[in-house]
């Protein structure tokens, strides 16, 4: 469907304090995998503080869960950076850095285009998840619905 794109919420749970040595490696690498996310192809949008920088000190959830919320033109463009870009080395690493989860911590969901997702709209996307499994209207990276998907629903 012509005039979507694809909203994206995760959240991680910090093993460590930001500014404990520990998460040195992760930090220190925010800018450069921000920057990368920013000028790949079919990225749209991601939400940042009000200092312009990256979201890590917004705490929705608690002291200890980070949150990052973006939009891209399509599921292809998002799989694209988190799986075939220098992002999948970082990404190789979360467990040096964060918990192992216990409930999903990545949501998806189709907005329509120019439509920049509220981070109170993110939260209620992922509880629907975790309530009630992936559907149209929020899902995970491993399941593959459409715009038409979502406006059928």
């Amino acid at each position: 469907m012509n005039g979507h794109h694809l909203a994206e919420l995760n959240l991680a749970m910090l093993r460590y304090p930001l500014d404990d040595p520990r998460m040195a490696g992760f930090t220190s690498m925010l800018e450069p995998i921000n920057a990368l996310a920013d000028a790949s192809p079919g990225f749209v949008w991601r939400l940042v503080d009000e200092d312009g920088a990256d979201a890590t000190s917004m705490r929705p959830l608690g002291e200890d869960v980070i949150i990052n919320l973006s939009v891209w033109e399509s599921r292809e463009a998002l799989w694209d950076y988190v799986y075939r870009s220098q992002h999948l080395d970082f990404l190789s690493r979360r467990s040096d850095w964060f918990a192992r989860p216990r409930e999903p911590m990545t949501v998806l969901w189709w907005v329509p285009a120019g439509h920049i997702p509220t981070l109170e709209e993110a939260l209620d996307r992922l509880r629907m998840l975790r309530e009630n499994g992936s559907t149209p209207a929020a899902f995970g990276l491993r399941e593959n619905y459409s715009a038409e998907d979502a406006h059928a629903a």
